[in-house]
């Protein structure tokens, strides 16, 4: 019965997987990213709408879901970028905003507004730069100076919650939450010196020789370095998201053979399955219930996200950018949502999380999503059209002969 049920609820969840580019693809104006129609999906077909899903049934595979999207994230982050004067600035911008959030958390505390105290302030200093680069690649606001701090900003916004995440959340004891952090993180640079001891010999062969057809020894083995990394953040009473981080920058020094296929594949693995099925069944336990019958709190979030996150930007980076693009920088680095789900996810098995707050903490993620990107893209768009005339005027007028 069990296993009909996690059929059953492991097939829905694949339908809206394959539906969702389609639905996005239809939808008129600006296209949405695809992580809120996953969302929306899981609540539709979850226990608060329809009923058709039960997240327990397919709980395991949504964790591996995401364990692939910390991993990813992590095998795209440059650590040279935080050397860099981008990488200072996103480092002093998201300290300033920890302080605000603090501050701020704290009085809705003091209010009663919240009871998970941790969690929540930790959620207003998050970036979703994995949700973020696609859209900025499609609208061409990767490139230049503005590309430079705008990635390290956002890779900054993933990786130092995740660390916040791993200490504060993980361990009860703080300093057992430390050494235990430190433990991991001293294995991981250790396993990135194992592929040294396969070079030049007969197993090297083998794994590269098995790259392709049947074997796919790399996929595989990756497969297995980030479960590894999962178990040992588990039995080191870590969060998994850390685990799945460190694999994944373990995993750039990792990688045999051709690198670029390896990630395809991973991409492939990763979005084409596991990543949106976490979605999914994290929609299928937001409590849709709770925002209807206190949208404020909804509301509250969403301010929150922008003047926490993404006021900072207005004033750290006036030495390095124009006006509009710090505009643009606060609302991209406001955006957040896969590390709220997670958050929200640790806050209800902690039982430390109100459910009501939990559900309006993601549906502010879910929001910002899908309109904060927008108004970046419409002021990059607008200061475009206002310096092509400019540009025309200083190349002076055409050349006739």
């Amino acid at each position: 019965m069990e296993l009909a049920r996690g059929l059953e609820t492991l097939l829905v969840a694949a339908l809206i997987a394959a539906l969702a580019p389609v639905v996005v693809a239809l939808l008129p104006g600006p296209r949405i990213p695809q992580v809120v129609v996953l969302l929306a999906g899981g609540v539709l077909v979850g226990p608060e709408v329809l009923g058709w899903a039960d997240r327990p049934a397919i709980d395991l595979l949504a964790n591996v879901g995401l364990g692939f999207l910390f991993l990813l994230a992590g095998y795209e982050l440059d650590l040279h970028l935080f050397r860099e004067r981008p990488g200072r600035l996103a480092i002093a911008a998201w300290l300033v905003t920890v302080a605000l959030s603090v501050a701020t958390v704290g009085a809705l505390a003091a209010a009663g507004f919240v009871r998970a105290f941790v969690p929540v302030a930790l959620g207003l200093t998050t970036t979703a730069l994995g949700t973020l680069l696609p859209i900025l690649h499609d609208n061409d606001m990767l490139g230049g100076r503005f590309g430079r701090y705008m990635l390290a900003a956002g890779a900054v916004g993933e990786l130092f919650p995740i660390f916040a995440i791993a200490l504060f959340l993980g361990a009860s004891n703080k300093f057992v939450a430390l050494a235990s952090l430190v433990a991991v993180g001293v294995l991981a640079v250790v396993l990135t010196f194992a592929p040294r001891l396969v070079r030049g010999n007969r197993l090297e062969r083998i794994l590269r020789e098995g790259e392709g057809a049947t074997a796919q020894t790399s996929v595989r083995w990756t497969v297995v370095l980030l479960l590894l990394l999962l178990v040992i953040a588990e039995e080191f009473g870590l969060d998994v998201v850390l685990g799945a981080f460190l694999a994944g920058i373990v995993l750039r020094r990792w990688a045999p053979g051709d690198v670029h296929a390896l990630e395809g594949k991973l991409d492939a693995i990763g979005y084409g399955f596991f990543i949106p099925l976490f979605f999914v069944a994290s929609g299928m336990t937001l409590d849709i219930r709770s925002i209807a019958e206190a949208p404020a709190r909804l509301a509250v979030f969403f301010v929150l996200l922008l003047v926490v996150r993404g006021v900072p930007a207005l004033v750290l980076y006036r030495r390095d950018l124009p006006s509009a693009q710090r505009v643009e920088m606060v609302f991209l680095t406001a955006t957040a949502l896969p590390l709220l789900v997670a958050l929200a996810e640790i806050g209800l098995r902690n039982g430390t999380m109100l459910p009501e707050n939990a559900a309006a903490l993601v549906g502010a993620g879910a929001l910002s999503v899908l309109v904060f990107p927008m108004v970046a893209i419409m002021i990059e768009h607008r200061r475009r059209a206002a310096a092509a005339p400019a540009a025309g005027a200083e190349a002076g007028p055409p050349v006739t002969e």
